[in-house]
This record gives structure tokens, sequence and C-alpha cells, in this order.
């Protein structure tokens, strides 16, 4: 099937219980000769992986296009629209490093998943720690749907390289031994703010997330709520966790929330 079919046609997709669901993915449109060798089309078969692993679960109505473009400062999703109204991401990688595209693909996928816009940047720290559960969950689900059907029939061998990679990030920032996530944010809560995409500290906490998303992927559309309530105004993560509970549209998505709020050693 031609490359801009692929991009348009919708894709069978088994779940974890192995059923069939039809799932229509963003248009995923990159930009090319600018990856130093790699084929757009080779990038877009990546990206589209990725995105099968996460987007149907984020019960998203929105198809907006997703125009991809090359970075040297930063993978980034732009706050601006294009023309059309399509997401503007830029990669910064190259080659076929295509763990590191998919990585950081899934990550800026979950910050169009949360709803992303400025505002008040207090809880930025814990969007970006979703991001890279993300980017986790993202790789290691790839390995998975590799081994049963890989982008191309000759990639095969490769697909456990993604989960290799999220397993040495995770391996790279450790969580501590026998720490409660209450010991953890009550040591940083006075710095999270300070510097919200600080990376070692981010997988860190996103190494101890993941366990709820890869036990219920379904809650990947509890962050399509986190954002509705984000204005200028400074709040704290307490109030930032009961708006974002309170915007959420299901029992399970609220009760999801409500564990986090008392993970997190919030009396609220």
């Amino acid at each position: 099937m031609g490359r801009f079919l692929m991009l348009l046609a919708p894709l069978l997709l088994p779940n974890l219980s192995g059923d069939i669901q039809r799932h229509i993915l963003p248009k995923i449109i990159v930009t090319p000769n600018i990856w130093s060798g790699a084929s757009v089309s080779n990038i877009e078969l990546i990206l589209q992986s990725t995105a099968r692993q996460i987007w149907p679960y984020a019960e998203q109505s929105s198809l907006c296009t997703i125009q991809v473009d090359r970075s040297r400062t930063g993978p980034i999703v732009l706050y601006r629209r294009g023309s059309n109204g399509e997401y503007l991401v830029h990669l910064d990688t190259q080659k076929q490093y295509w763990c590191q595209y998919a990585f950081q693909f899934a990550h800026e996928l979950c910050h169009i998943i949360c709803g992303y816009k400025k505002g008040d940047r207090s809880n930025l720290w814990f969007e970006e720690s979703l991001c890279e559960t993300a980017s986790l969950f993202v790789l290691r689900k790839m390995t998975e749907e590799w081994k049963i059907k890989p982008s191309f029939p000759n990639w095969k061998p490769y697909g456990v390289e993604f989960a290799k990679y999220a397993q040495n990030r995770i391996n790279r920032y450790t969580w501590p031994d026998n720490l409660p996530l209450a010991q953890w944010y009550a040591q940083k809560k006075h710095t999270l703010n300070e510097d919200p995409t600080n990376r070692p500290r981010n997988v860190q906490l996103a190494s101890q997330l993941l366990q709820y998303f890869e036990k219920d992927p379904s809650l990947w559309a509890t962050c399509s709520f986190i954002n509705h309530k984000k204005t200028d105004q400074e709040v704290d993560f307490s109030t930032y966790l009961l708006d974002w509970k309170d915007n959420c549209q299901t029992s399970k998505q609220k009760g999801f929330v409500q564990k986090l709020i008392l993970s997190f050693g919030l009396d609220v």
C-alpha cells in the first residue's frame, strides 16, 4: 500500500486481549531530506507504530495532522499550530536511530493527548513526567507489536531494541529502594517547578507511574482532562490534581486520579 494511503486508511490494531479493533491514527507528515539519510517513508512507519501503542487508548476525537520536522536543540511540540491547524512537532534525532524517533515522538504525542497549552508552569513537571511515562510505555509495547507484526517483515529482529532502550533509561535513573512516592514528593516538592524538564527526575518518577498504565492502558484517556482548567493563575499541586479529577468524565478516571493524590501523600 502506498505511503499516503497508509496515512489515511483505518488501521487494524491488535489489543492486549488479542481482539482486533479498528482505530484511525492521526495523519503524520514528515518533512523530507533533513534526517541525515533516513527516508521519510521509514520514519513515518516508525512514528505510525509509535502512535498505535497509545493513541487508541486516548479516546481523542480530534485527528489533526501532525507535521514532523527536525530540531537540533531538543524535541518539542510547538504551542502555535500550522496554517491548517496541524500540530508542529520537532524531533532532535537523525539517521536510523529508530528508538530515539519513537521515544521522542511518544513524549510529544502525550503532550498533545494532555491538551498542552500555555499558562501556569508550576506543575508542568508532572505533565513532563507523564510524557516520559508515555515514552517508556510505547517503547515496551512496540517490542510486543513487532514480535507479531513489525513495520517491515525484515525489521522484526530490531523490535527487541525498543524495550531495551526503555529499560536502559529506567536503569540509568533508578528509583531508590523502598522509597514511598509520598516521601519522594515531600523531599522534592519545593524545587519541582524550578526545572520542569529535569530528565533524570522525570524518568525516575515515570518508572513509578508506568505500572498504572501498563496494568490498564485505558487510563491514558484520563490525561485528556489534565489541562482543562489551566490558566495563568498559579495553583499548588493539590489543586492541580483536584482540578484534574473534577474534569474527568468517568468514575474510573476520577478513581485513578484519587489514587495518585493518595500516593503523593496529599491529604485533600
